[in-house]
């Protein structure tokens, strides 16, 4: 589950098939099931219909913590330059960064730092759409050193300059489910 969107739709499906939910938040639901009305299979149905799975494996499970907090800190919250993203995976977990980054690595087919590289240029288009800051207000709030530095960073994942972009937003906004 990567945003509010998702937990209503939980919610919605699961009431609708009679299934109580005692707790819900990104990435972790928690129901109350009657075995005998309902299977675990059918659980697994549902959530797959609507594009969720189930993830049980300690290490999978570690690594959708660490995708959930790469998108609290860029998109959910009041994003802090000054605290380093790696910073924040190191206090947030506990772990070393070296040892969260090859964990990230090895279940995902992208880098944890190209990841978190996603997710920054879709908020920066999310900030350039908006239109209330500027090029630069935009490039220090995501933590970038320049506007040069956001600029060729944009032009290298999107394939179009940040002017271009701002004039005519043709490269669509990607949801964020669907960076990997």
């Amino acid at each position: 589950m990567t945003s509010n969107c998702c937990i209503h739709l939980l919610r919605i499906v699961f009431s609708m098939d009679g299934i109580d939910i005692i707790g819900i938040k990104m990435g972790t639901i928690t129901l109350s099931i009657d075995p005998k009305i309902i299977s675990w299979k059918s659980i697994e149905e549902i959530l797959e219909k609507y594009g969720f799975e189930i993830i049980n494996q300690k290490e999978k499970i570690l690594v959708e913590q660490i995708r959930q907090a790469v998108i609290e800190l860029i998109h959910h919250s009041t994003y802090n330059a000054m605290v380093r993203n790696s910073d924040y995976l190191v206090e947030r977990f506990a772990m070393s960064y070296p040892y969260i980054s090859r964990l990230f690595s090895k279940h995902e087919n992208i880098t944890l730092e190209k990841f978190i590289i996603l997710h920054k240029i879709e908020k920066v288009k999310e900030l350039i759409e908006y239109g209330d800051l500027t090029l630069s207000e935009i490039a220090y709030i995501m933590g970038y050193s320049s506007v040069q530095y956001l600029s060729t960073q944009f032009k290298t994942i999107t394939g179009i300059s940040v002017t271009d972009y701002k004039t005519n937003p043709s490269v669509e906004r990607k949801s964020l489910d669907s960076l990997r």
